[in-house]
């Protein structure tokens, strides 16, 4: 049953497979509007609130011509009635081509991929993984840096929970990169991230405090917030939720060259002043959202973008 198209983790992807992704995204960032999905119909399921990951999605299958079902709230479907999400899939996949799919479960996209006739697309599966994003992301870098080889990145916040950061990590380790990796105590990188950065022979160093020196040779600051909806403990949320702020002072003295990256939505970890400051890339960023999205939807349904 399983649909071997399916994009569940950002792993499954090669360097080169990576590499001809981000040149796929850069032809529908020249034309995104393509009607080469006629008659086809993407299924977005959202048992999780999302604002750019599902409108971009729903962006990026209207401007390839196809057609779009699903739901944006768990509450509004069957599951509320205790349907399983076996059933879910396997229903949905009836009457789509390709399911997007954003779970609160660890694992989610892996099952339903397990049970699904048609491929599925991971939009993030509760603090696991989210490739789509990190595709983004890819291209992102690529596009203001000119490479993704030999980069300092230095990611700050929620490294414990944060699935941009998880799978952002998998997909550098193809381009030799460093790492500073900046986040309180409570919400510091998992150890089987250092230890995969460790067998990559990755180098990276870890901060507990944001400051000046800390990503003055950055090339890229990876900015992202601490997750309330992760919290059991909300006195925890408190203790961190404003633990950094990235403000214009905090940037005088980087590389010219440094773009500021966040997954978005930001909540208090970057000063609105920095918005205006050519640094800040994270709304081109969600941008570049759009056309990575097309070319993924186009590469599991197996559609010549040419």
């Amino acid at each position: 049953m399983a649909n071997n198209t399916s994009l569940v983790s950002i792993s499954q992807y090669s360097k080169e497979k990576l590499l001809e992704i981000l040149d796929k995204a850069a032809k529908f960032e020249k034309n995104p509007n393509r009607k080469i999905l006629d008659g086809k119909v993407v299924a977005t399921l959202f048992f999780e609130p999302s604002t750019r990951t599902r409108l971009s999605f729903e962006t990026a299958a209207n401007r390839l011509g196809a057609r779009v079902i699903g739901f944006s709230d768990a509450s509004t479907s069957s599951t509320s009635k205790g349907e399983t999400l076996k059933d879910t899939i396997t229903i949905v996949s009836n009457y789509a081509d390709v399911i997007v799919m954003r779970h609160f479960i660890e694992g989610a996209a892996r099952y339903a991929s397990e049970v699904s006739r048609i491929p599925i697309v991971n939009a993030g599966d509760g603090a696991n993984q989210h490739p789509t994003q990190t595709l983004l992301d890819l291209y992102s870098i690529k596009k203001t840096q000119g490479t993704l080889e030999n980069l300092k990145i230095a990611m700050v916040g929620d490294l414990k929970y944060g699935r941009t950061v998880h799978s952002l990590i998998n997909a550098m380790s193809h381009f030799n990169p460093s790492f500073k990796f900046i986040s309180p105590k409570v919400l510091e990188l998992p150890t089987s991230y250092k230890m995969f950065c460790k067998e990559k022979n990755i180098p990276f160093e870890e901060y507990s405090e944001l400051n000046e020196e800390v990503i003055a040779d950055a090339d890229i600051l990876y900015m992202t917030r601490v997750q309330k909806e992760r919290f059991t403990d909300l006195f925890e949320y408190e203790k961190v939720k404003n633990v950094y702020v990235l403000t214009n002072k905090l940037l005088e003295n980087t590389k010219d060259n440094l773009k500021i990256l966040h997954p978005l939505p930001r909540v208090g970890e970057i000063a609105c002043e920095v918005d205006e400051n050519p640094k800040a890339y994270y709304f081109q960023q969600a941008q570049n959202g759009l056309y990575a999205r097309q070319a993924v939807i186009c590469d599991v349904l197996g559609v010549d973008v040419d």
